[in-house]
């Protein structure tokens, strides 16, 4: 390869991990229509409903990945990597900025309670394509991968085991929503939301402004 060392096996697992997690942790339509199943339904609904999502979640990682595989030449540049990782945490700022600053109310449905129950086969599903019609995320994955540099050329196993550990992450994201969502659902509402919210939001700029000056200080 020209002008970059390879990446190991281990660099690509833990920013797969990373970037699962941020990727499903955003609570847009679909984080909160798994909550909203989670106290009207039950955990398991909430576990399907994250299941559709985490599935739609790698489809788009792959077709992302896909595409920015054509320019697998330009990504060999270290001089070009670093403009990526600098572009990459800017778009992971204004990402970060727009889930601090969103608000949860609009996409709560007062008649939740009135939602049939379905069967998970059907959960899974309506999760899965609504997620699937938001294509807006690819761009979130262009950010996370050119942030972490996580599509290498030439090097298939790790790649495809950074794809594994995405999937387990955006899966963890997921578990820990759905039983965290049960242990209060008796107390729940929307200010937990906003508060979810704010806390990846400023997970996420923080992340952003240490990739800056962290790539700035590779540069340097």
């Amino acid at each position: 390869m020209l002008g970059i060392e390879p990446v190991t096996t281990f660099e690509l697992a833990y920013k797969g991990l990373i970037i699962g997690i941020i990727a499903s942790a955003p609570t847009g339509p679909i984080g909160i229509l798994g909550i909203q199943r989670i106290l009207k339904k039950g955990p398991k609904y909430g576990l399907v409903t994250g299941a559709g999502a985490v599935i739609s979640d790698l489809i788009y990682g792959l077709i992302t990945a896909l595409g920015m595989s054509f320019v697998m030449d330009f990504m060999t540049n270290k001089t070009n990597i670093f403009w990526m990782e600098i572009i990459g945490s800017a778009m992971l700022f204004v990402f970060g900025l727009y889930m601090f600053r969103s608000n949860p109310d609009k996409y709560f449905l007062p008649e939740a309670s009135k939602l049939s129950k379905g069967n998970y086969v059907n959960n899974f599903f309506t999760s899965l394509f609504l997620t699937l019609s938001n294509p807006l995320i690819i761009f979130l994955f262009i950010a996370l991968f050119a942030r972490f540099a996580f599509i290498v050329p030439d090097q298939p196993i790790p790649q495809v085991i950074g794809f594994i550990t995405m999937t387990i992450g955006a899966a963890s994201w997921w578990i820990v929503l759905t039983y965290g969502v049960d242990k209060i659902r008796k107390t729940f509402n929307v200010k937990y939301v906003r508060i979810l919210n704010l806390t990846v939001g400023g997970i996420v700029i923080l992340a952003s402004l240490f990739g800056f000056v962290f790539t700035l200080m590779g540069k340097l």
